[in-house]
């Protein structure tokens, strides 16, 4: 059961990273810094503030508290990324971190106490709070994605209308275990 919570958690950040690099990749490179108003956050302030967030609660994951000296969260709410390249380079700068810190995890560090902001986490339930948090943040980028796609928005579940012949296809195969993100990242691999 560990292994595969550790297998489900890497699969799990992998699937909602391809979230947000496939709606990326949908937008020009003014719609990335696009806001609705003063108090809304563009996609690039999402960015910013994950990379704050995953720099400072994976870095030395298991030895140091998650809310790091370096961080400076109120700055991750004042976008100053200029462009789609700076962009990608802190999304992809913390998801590295992260996901260097998860694949060193060994199911022996699963119930090992660390601290986010003097608080005691078993590894476990510090992993489950990011599972909650950068979804939540993802589906902000994909929400402001949809709004803001010019050429139309290309799905990245199930498209509108389609749920029937979507099950339709899930029903005609015999029953199977897998993870629930396999068929998405395997498109992304090929």
């Amino acid at each position: 059961m560990p292994n595969d919570y550790l297998e489900s958690v890497k699969k799990q950040f992998e699937y909602y990273k391809m979230l947000g690099d496939k709606t990326f990749s949908q937008l020009k490179d003014d719609k990335l810094f696009w806001k609705y108003n003063d108090d809304s956050n563009s996609i690039a302030t999402i960015v910013k503030h994950l990379w704050g967030n995953m720099l400072s609660r994976w870095t030395d994951f298991l030895t140091t508290d998650g809310e790091k000296e370096f961080r400076d969260r109120d700055a991750e709410f004042e976008n100053d990324i200029k462009n789609r390249e700076e962009l990608f380079d802190k999304w992809n700068e913390c998801w590295n971190c992260l996901f260097k810190s998860i694949n060193s995890l060994t199911t022996n560090d699963l119930d090992k106490i660390i601290y986010i902001r003097n608080q005691g986490h078993t590894v476990t339930e510090a992993i489950n709070r990011q599972l909650a948090h950068y979804p939540y943040h993802i589906g902000q980028i994909v929400f402001l994605g949809k709004m803001l796609a010019e050429n139309g928005w290309t799905s990245l579940s199930i498209p509108k209308g389609n749920s029937q012949l979507f099950n339709n296809d899930k029903f005609s195969k015999p029953k199977q275990r897998g993870h629930f993100t396999d068929e998405f990242l395997n498109d992304k691999k090929e």
